[in-house]
């Protein structure tokens, strides 16, 4: 499999990208990541806004690539194209998986599911992504990044 099989089974759609909207998701991704360290906030909470966190950062590696998700399992595609874009491991693209399942019963099923640690595990995810994306941008897409800080 890769993104253009997923092109071909109308899971993803060619999409152009600019260096705005790369900067623009990222910024979204920096402003979560240091959101979900807001205290006060349930675990619950806490996983929610990291996990948008590094969603939005599989997004901006997926739009790097040339493409956008379909509608149709957004987040499930989001996640597992980063095999595919930043050549995340599998262990990687798993546990992120299971933190988008944990978020779906947080936060339309049941409350109070996720623990404290469970939470941490997801920031820690995110950044563990925001680095390798970063590192992925500046080294295939160079055009598309100017960092103005280090995380």
């Amino acid at each position: 499999m890769s993104l253009k099989d997923w092109l071909n089974n109308g899971w993803l759609k060619k999409h152009k990208t600019s260096s705005k909207e790369i900067q623009n998701l990222l910024g979204v991704a920096e402003r979560d990541m240091s959101d979900s360290e807001t205290s006060g906030l349930s675990p619950d909470w806490k996983l929610n806004i990291a996990y948008n966190a590094a969603l939005q950062i599989a997004t901006a590696a997926l739009a790097a690539s040339g493409y956008r998700t379909t509608r149709e399992s957004h987040h499930f595609r989001a996640i597992h194209s980063l095999k595919f874009t930043i050549e995340a491991d599998e262990e990687l693209v798993i546990l992120f998986d299971k933190f988008r399942k944990k978020r779906n019963i947080s936060g339309y099923d049941r409350a109070g599911t996720i623990s404290k640690q469970e939470a941490r595990e997801m920031k820690g995810l995110a950044e563990t992504l925001y680095r390798l994306t970063k590192d992925w941008l500046n080294k295939n897409h160079p055009t598309l990044i100017n960092f103005k800080g280090e995380r």
